[in-house]
């Protein structure tokens, strides 16, 4: 019977049986039941691997997840870059020179860069309007240009930016491809385009209307009308410059795209951002 009892009390493992109570829950900690995340939507499985965490933040959704990656960046760059650049162009459209003159208050002329009163005359007033006039008439055809590339650029990237959130390479793969040589066309493009924009804008500069404005403002004490090119326009080309590199890292980045996007069609598995 004692021999049948010790028997009785070890379990098939070998492992001794412990006798007495069951062990409860530690004092001063509750366990709670595990709680599962909602299932994916069109799935009516309730194992553990059908469950996929909630979006805790804007950046985490299924659609605006891609402005997390390299590519997002650099078109984000892309849209900055080239706003910038029509900015810097707009400066020299906005204005049609230094020198405003109000024959209403009898031949006296305000100037609206400093000062209240010119010390220009009637004569030499309307003389300066003139040639403010004839140097922004030389300057307008090569500042619309920037501005149209500026804006256009900045579509073209706003678009790039709309089509990764909408996952349209995923689908279309061959798109990489396109946005690649876009990018690179766009990149070559910028070269001929920066020679043109300084080349017609030193046109402008030496051009005999600028000289002779340049001694007009001079000869009354006026500073910041010589014939060289400003800090707006210098900054568009740094900026155009700046543009030429990220462009080309975004044709990069969407070679690496066009290569995941096969590689994962070739393995169905969860879909990587790239």
């Amino acid at each position: 019977m004692a021999e049948r009892e010790r028997r009785s009390r070890r379990q098939p493992g070998g492992a001794r049986a412990v006798s007495g109570p069951p062990r409860g829950p530690r004092p001063g900690r509750e366990e709670h039941p595990p709680v599962l995340p909602s299932p994916k939507r069109g799935t009516s499985c309730e194992r553990p691997e059908c469950y996929q965490a909630e979006p805790s933040g804007l950046l985490e959704c299924y659609q605006c997840r891609y402005l997390c990656t390299a590519r997002a960046c650099c078109q984000l760059v892309e849209v900055l870059l080239t706003m910038l650049i029509l900015i810097c162009s707009s400066v020299s459209y906005s204005s049609t020179g230094g020198y405003t003159g109000i024959p209403n208050l009898g031949g006296i002329y305000y100037y609206q860069y400093g000062g209240a009163y010119s010390g220009f005359d009637g004569a030499e007033g309307e003389k300066a309007q003139q040639l403010d006039t004839q140097f922004y008439q030389l300057k307008l055809p090569t500042t619309r240009a920037a501005m149209a590339v500026g804006g256009a650029l900045m579509a073209f990237s706003c678009l790039l930016v709309l089509v990764g959130v909408l996952r349209l390479p995923w689908h279309f793969p061959a798109w990489l491809l396109l946005e690649c040589t876009l990018d690179i066309l766009i990149a070559l493009g910028f070269l001929p385009a920066l020679y043109f924009y300084f080349h017609l804008l030193l046109d402008a500069y030496d051009s005999p209307v600028c000289k002779e404005r340049e001694n007009l403002y001079q000869s009354k004490g006026y500073q910041g009308f010589s014939c060289s090119v400003h800090g707006a326009e210098i900054a568009a080309g740094l900026f155009s410059c700046i543009a030429i590199v990220v462009f080309l890292v975004s044709a990069g980045l969407a070679v690496r795209g066009y290569k995941t996007v096969h590689q994962l069609r070739e393995k169905p598995v969860e879909m990587y951002e790239f």
